[in-house]
């Protein structure tokens, strides 16, 4: 029997993001029989004693301190980016340009000019057989998964209502520290791009339907914060007493929309949430049922057919059987998944493209979609909510 090929894999950036995709690159050939191996050759990180510590604990063969390097490298077959949003299009482009297969995280830039560069680049890069993905993972999970089959399958008909939220709550502290994804040079939006981006991509993927136009509210509730402090998880705490930097992203954001196929659609994305601490929720509803979703119970998705009344109510599907998305994988019915999972399934669907020659989803011309939408709800705002156009 022969060995199995092997995709060197090159990831940049080694904080939460870059540990997820660890976890991910590591796990995924355990539990998935893979057309290719994955082989996690080397990460790339700004400081030579962090990165090497990243390395050995995420366990990375070797390191690197400039990610230009990780591109040159010959064992080198994928670049998989986990760094701020200002670095991706730089990134991304050299990486396809030298023929890297590509994995990058959301959004797919900071400005919709930059996410054209780079799926003019994905496309150029495809036709010499060099593939890009960009990692909105939260189609990968099973009860989501589910719900666009359902959608597919028609059993929603047509859909009149898409109503879609992510709301946290790591930021309500004032003195939370100022961290890179409060400024706006680094992160190009708030909880518009780092959470909102999730949800039009879920609900525009699960309608099988793009938004045309938006009315949109932005705010940002604290206007400056600590520039330094104790940095826990996502946000931390920071000293009352010391210097404070300005806030250049927005806290909340909030939009109506319109769908092509005639849906109305409501968005909401807030970091300031108190109690919400993982909410990212979906709903639709067609003319002859609705589904349901919320990551905090995230094996679940609800499902009302109004085919059954006088009797209907919304019933419970737990995503664990073995014929739902992806769970045949892991472990016995009602043995359920965790967030980590939706990467793993991510480096599982990205790797099998690569290895058939076939384009990944989400493709960058998808995100590219998601920055446009993300653009005409910032214009919006910034015009009196003013009706806008993707």
């Amino acid at each position: 029997m022969s060995e199995t090929q092997s995709l060197n894999v090159g990831m940049i950036g080694y904080a939460f993001m870059g540990a997820a995709h660890s976890h991910a690159w590591r796990t995924a050939p355990r539990f998935f029989d893979l057309p290719l191996a994955p082989r996690m050759t080397a990460v790339a990180g700004r400081d030579p004693e962090r990165v090497a510590a990243a390395a050995a604990k995420l366990g990375w063969d070797s390191h690197e301190t400039d990610w230009r390097r990780l591109i040159e490298r010959d064992d080198i077959d994928l670049i998989d980016i986990c760094v701020p949003g200002d670095l991706h299009a730089e990134i991304a482009i050299a990486a396809l340009e030298a023929g890297k297969h590509v994995l990058c995280e959301k959004p797919l830039a900071n400005s919709v000019e930059e996410a054209e560069r780079m799926t003019a680049a994905a496309e150029a890069a495809k036709a010499r057989g060099a593939f890009a993905m960009c990692g909105f993972s939260y189609r990968r999970t099973p009860a989501l998964s589910l719900a666009k089959r359902l959608v597919e399958s028609g059993a929603l008909g047509s859909i009149r209502h898409v109503r879609a939220q992510y709301l946290q709550d790591w930021l309500t502290d004032e003195n939370a520290p100022l961290t890179w994804r409060l400024d706006k040079a680094k992160s190009g939006s708030g909880s518009l791009g780092d959470i909102g981006a999730h949800i039009i991509d879920a609900a525009q993927w699960i309608s099988g339907t793009n938004v045309t136009g938006v009315s949109a509210l932005m705010e940002t509730f604290v206007k400056e914060r600590p520039v330094g402090g104790d940095f826990v998880g996502l946000g931390g705490h920071g000293g009352t007493d010391g210097p404070k930097g300005p806030v250049t992203v927005d806290d909340a954001a909030m939009f109506t929309a319109r769908f092509e196929g005639g849906a109305v659609g409501v968005f909401e994305a807030t970091r300031f949430a108190l109690g919400r601490k993982n909410a990212m929720r979906v709903e639709l509803n067609g003319s002859k049922a609705s589904l349901a979703f919320d990551f905090e119970d995230m094996n679940s998705l609800w499902f009302y057919d109004a085919a059954d009344e006088p009797n209907a109510g919304f019933r419970r599907i737990q995503a664990t059987e073995p014929e739902h998305p992806y769970t045949g994988n892991w472990w016995p019915v009602g043995h359920g998944l965790g967030y980590e999972h939706g990467f793993t399934h991510q480096v599982v669907d990205l790797v099998e493209a690569v290895a058939n020659r076939e384009q990944p989803t989400p493709s960058f011309a998808d995100a590219l979609q998601v920055q446009r939408v993300l653009a005409a709800v910032e214009a919006s705002a910034g015009d009196d909510s003013r009706w806008t156009a993707v």
